[in-house]
């Protein structure tokens, strides 16, 4: 812990140096503390140590938690509440422009330990949506009715039961998604979710690895770990980031495969040229830099860093760009406002709240603001703070509104549309918010600057509804009450 006190001490010092200014990356720090991956041991340590209090205080016991009366169409945020059992405070959930039209506990979707993960959803041709619901021991799989209902169909265990992982993470590609875990030998699972299409919900599924996964991947993937999985649908591949071990062939840095037939994911390359990446979001570039028109680009969010990756040739991939900002902790994740327009991103970093570091030494979530208008050169050039304390996690853009799964906080809207005429962040706003953990609403500031609450949640519904999933009480549907 002493080690940990120097970085916490140096970031922050960092932090008051560079106040709104791009870095760049310290390579004796990196080499120190990112690359071996002590900071990512740490704060993985700290996720399970808080879980473990979580566990003997009964949080991931879904008995414990009330759900929606089957006649209760929607409960209206009103007040800033939105009342699930009015006049019990542990289902009172604080909001603003956001109504909540159900919740299902994992229990009730099919899970034994009560916690969960990543998420992602599928509409097919005809309108249906679907989602599927990461949780410890593998992936549940549910409808999301007309209504806003979420509709049991059955689940998919991990590929290998054994240790489970509370790390899953889960992205789209066409019908199918992609499902990683942290859990050892675990792999790429590519499961088709057409296939719920035929599902009674009176008889939920539960599907098997060995007769219903389309496809698995796990070529390059020494240990079967990954920490995130990536897709690009336009160019037909996925992406392993975070891959173990970090002293393997690609330094736990990119590997991609390719899906153009998604029964047989074939290994197409992969760098480790920047270290560990820990997310991406790879797309064709379309934007202000016309050197790059055209060309397959990874954003890559590497700990300690914003890294722009030319990935056109998975053989011989490029670092465009690697900068760093001010109080950087953890690089965690990011997303471009517009992917037709690729002139801004947002990104967040999950541990300057919790180490006190730079601009979220008080606790208050920070939104990292890039221009990109160079990929060679990106510039920070402003931020946005939260309004409650908290811990930012992950977020996706839709239609000029980030949406933000923020752990404790539940999820938060924030309006990007300012951005492109002023860039320093001052004109973002949040518009809504939806609060999934009200055991800390007390606290001061309003929340809890910890790992608990949501982690992700699935916003590209055409319906409007979004699926949030929480580490300890279950999924929540809700949907936006703004006109928006």
């Amino acid at each position: 812990m002493a080690k940990l006190s120097v970085i916490v001490a140096f970031a922050a010092a960092l932090g008051r140096w560079a106040l709104a200014k791009e870095l760049p990356v310290n390579m004796a720090l990196k080499a120190e503390i990112y690359e071996g991956g002590f900071v990512h041991e740490q704060i993985m340590a700290t996720k399970h140590k808080v879980w473990g209090e979580m566990a003997e205080q009964g949080a991931f016991d879904s008995a414990q938690y009330r759900t929606f009366n089957k006649d209760t169409e929607y409960i209206a945020c009103e007040d800033g509440i939105a009342a699930l059992v009015p006049g019990d405070p542990a289902s009172t959930f604080r909001c603003k422009n956001i109504d909540l039209f159900d919740f299902k506990t994992h229990a009730q979707l099919g899970n034994s330990s009560g916690r969960g993960a990543g998420s992602w959803g599928w509409t097919s041709p005809d309108g249906r949506e679907f989602i599927a619901i990461g949780q410890q021991d593998g992936t549940a799989f549910a409808e999301v009715s007309s209504k806003g209902k979420l509709v049991y169909l059955g689940r998919l265990p991990q590929y290998n039961l054994a240790p489970v992982s509370m790390w899953r993470e889960i992205k789209g590609y066409k019908s199918y998604i992609l499902i990683g875990s942290e859990a050892l030998r675990h792999g790429i699972q590519i499961f088709d979710l057409s296939k719920l299409l035929e599902v009674d919900p009176s008889s939920p599924v539960v599907f098997t690895n060995e007769d219903d996964l389309t496809g698995f991947w796990v070529e390059g993937l020494p240990l079967g770990r990954s920490h995130n999985v990536v897709t690009n649908e336009e160019l037909n591949y996925g992406v392993a980031t975070g891959f173990q071990p970090r002293d393997g062939p690609l330094s736990a840095g990119l590997v991609f495969f390719d899906l153009t037939d998604p029964s047989n994911p074939t290994t197409l390359g992969g760098t480790g040229e920047d270290g560990y990446v820990h997310d991406a979001q790879c797309i064709v570039y379309r934007g202000p830099d016309e050197k790059y028109n055209g060309k397959d680009i990874c954003y890559g969010y590497d700990e300690d860093s914003l890294t722009i990756f030319d990935v056109t040739d998975k053989k011989n991939i490029q670092v465009i760009s690697n900068t760093s900002y001010e109080g950087f902790a953890y690089t965690h994740q990011g997303w471009v406002l517009d992917p037709q327009w690729q002139q801004f991103l947002i990104t967040d970093d999950e541990y300057d709240e919790f180490n006190q570091t730079g601009l979220a030494a008080d606790g208050y979530p920070v939104s990292y603001i890039w221009d990109v208008s160079s990929l060679e050169a990106p510039r920070q050039t402003g931020h946005y703070k939260g309004l409650r304390r908290g811990i930012d996690h992950n977020q996706y853009v839709r239609d000029g509104f980030a949406y933000q799964s923020n752990y404790a906080l539940g999820l938060s809207v924030l309006d990007l549309r300012s951005v492109p005429s002023d860039p320093t962040g001052q004109g973002i706003t949040e518009v809504a918010f939806f609060d999934t953990h009200p055991e800390d609403d007390h606290l001061p500031g309003g929340g809890n600057v910890t790992f608990t609450g949501t982690w992700s949640h699935y916003p590209f519904f055409p319906s409007g509804f979004i699926v949030v999933n929480t580490m300890d009480r279950g999924a929540f549907v809700v949907k936006r009450s703004d006109g928006e």
